[in-house]
C-alpha cells in the first residue's frame, strides 16, 4: 500500500515543493506514529528530523496531529497517555492536544511550531479516499509542509490551499487504484 501511495502522491509532493521550495511531507499512521512515506526537500529547505521509513510521534508533528485527529478513540486514548516532550514547545498536556485534535477535525487542517525541531514550523491537511458506491470517506494518509518558524504566521494559513488541492489530487488517483477502493 505504502509503495502505491508513494507512487501516486509524487508528483504531487514536486508541485507542492517546486511551488514553495520548502520540504514537504506525506505520511500515514502506523499504531502511535506517523511513518513517513515520502518527503520532497531542497537546499532552500528548513532541516528536518524525519526522512522516508522515519517514524516520528504524532503529537509532535503536523501530519500527525492531522492522522491523530482522524485515527480511532483507542489510538487517541493511547496517545493522550504518552504524551512525550519533544523540544520545550510539544504539547504534552491531553486536554490541550484534545482541543488542538478537535480543531483539526473542524478545520481540516493542523500547525506546528517548533514541537519536533527548533526553528521549524508546520502545516498538514489529510488525504481522503472515497471508497466504493456508499461513499465513505476515510483518511488514508497526510500531506505536511515544513517552513522556518520566522515564516510562520506569514506562510502557513497561505500553504493551507496549496496542501488542500495537492491532497484532493491524490485522493481522487487513490480512490482509481484498486487497493484503496
Amino acid at each position: 500500500m505504502q509503495a502505491e501511495l508513494r507512487q501516486v502522491a509524487s508528483p504531487f509532493l514536486l508541485d507542492v515543493h517546486t511551488a514553495t521550495r520548502d520540504t514537504v511531507h506525506l505520511a500515514v499512521r502506523d499504531g502511535p506514529t506517523a511513518l513517513y512515506v515520502d518527503r520532497v526537500s531542497g537546499r532552500e529547505s528548513v532541516p528536518v528530523v524525519s526522512q522516508v521509513g522515519s517514524r516520528l510521534p504524532l503529537h509532535a508533528v503536523g501530519v500527525g496531529k492531522v492522522l491523530l485527529a482522524a485515527a480511532p478513540d483507542e489510538v487517541v486514548e493511547q496517545v493522550l497517555r504518552s504524551l512525550d516532550r519533544q523540544t520545550r514547545h510539544t504539547v504534552v498536556e491531553p486536554a490541550r492536544l484534545a482541543r488542538e485534535l478537535a480543531e483539526v477535525r473542524r478545520t481540516g487542517w493542523a500547525r506546528t511550531s517548533e514541537e519536533m525541531s527548533l526553528g521549524a514550523a508546520s502545516v498538514a491537511v489529510p488525504v481522503t479516499v472515497v471508497r466504493g458506491s456508499g461513499g465513505r470517506a476515510v483518511v488514508a494518509a497526510a500531506l505536511g509542509i515544513v517552513v522556518p518558524t520566522h515564516r510562520a504566521e506569514r506562510d502557513l494559513p497561505r500553504l493551507v490551499p496549496v496542501l488542500e488541492v495537492a491532497a484532493r489530487g491524490i485522493g481522487r488517483e487513490l480512490a482509481r487504484t484498486e487497493e484503496f477502493r
